[in-house]
Order: C-alpha cells, then sequence, then structure tokens
C-alpha cells in the first residue's frame, strides 16, 4: 500500500511539476500577473528555475536524513515519466487554459491546507534554514 502511494505521489508531483506547478506558486503568478509573461514562458522560467533550487533542496535533506532512499525511485520514476507526459501536454495547451488550470490548483491547495491546519492533527516543527546548516 505505501509503495502505491509512493508511485501515485511521485506521479503526481512529476504532472505538476511538467506543467510547472510545483514550486511555481508564488513564482508563475507574479510572472504572469505582475510582469505580462505568457503562461507558457512563466512555466518554462519556473522550471528552469526549479533545477539549482532542488539540487539545493536535495542536498540539505539529504544532510538532515529527510530523504529516504530505498524510496528515491519508487517516487522518481513514476514523477519523471508523469512530468515527461504534462509537459508535452502543457506544451501544446492553450495558455488561458492552462492558468486557469493552475488557479484552480492553487484554490485546491489553499483549501486543503486551511482545513487540515483546523481540523488536523499539528505537524512538529522543522528546524529554521539557519539552525540546519549549523548557523
Amino acid at each position: 500500500m505505501e509503495m502505491m502511494l509512493l508511485v501515485v505521489a511521485g506521479a503526481a508531483g512529476g504532472a505538476l511539476g511538467g506543467m510547472g506547478m510545483g514550486g511555481g506558486t508564488l513564482l508563475i503568478p507574479v510572472l504572469t500577473l505582475l510582469f505580462g509573461y505568457s503562461q507558457h514562458s512563466a512555466q518554462a522560467v519556473n522550471l528552469a528555475a526549479f533545477v539549482p533550487m532542488s539540487a539545493v533542496s536535495i542536498s540539505l535533506h539529504m544532510k538532515n536524513g529527510l530523504i529516504k532512499p530505498k524510496y528515491l525511485f519508487t517516487v522518481a520514476l513514476p514523477a519523471a515519466a508523469a512530468s515527461a507526459a504534462a509537459s508535452v501536454f502543457a506544451t501544446a495547451a492553450r495558455g488561458e487554459m492552462l492558468g486557469k488550470a493552475f488557479g484552480i490548483f492553487l484554490i485546491a491547495v489553499a483549501a486543503v491546507m486551511f482545513f487540515s491546519d483546523v481540523f488536523g492533527k499539528k505537524e512538529e516543527k522543522l528546524p529554521l534554514l539557519g539552525e540546519m546548516c549549523g548557523s
């Protein structure tokens, strides 16, 4: 069961990442709404920016023992496949449709976060970046 959830999580993460909706919840709206970038351009910039950001994040999470190497390929392989498929879809789709899909995604994430914070269990606090780096 855990393996299946990891595969689904990897595929969902890859699909969102392939369309530029991963870490771009702030970058994409800023580029489109404030700077007038097209949806396709904003997503491309987000994907390019994600590469160095993920390299730093991975190294910090590995250092802190937050990545379980035995599950890495279980999540990464379906994520890569879904990312490739979603990239093809995003390239072919109209920008207006991508923008609407991204807006719906953000509303759904906000609702889930709100209700899980109000009604869900509290997560343990993770250390701040300075504490993780030994500052």
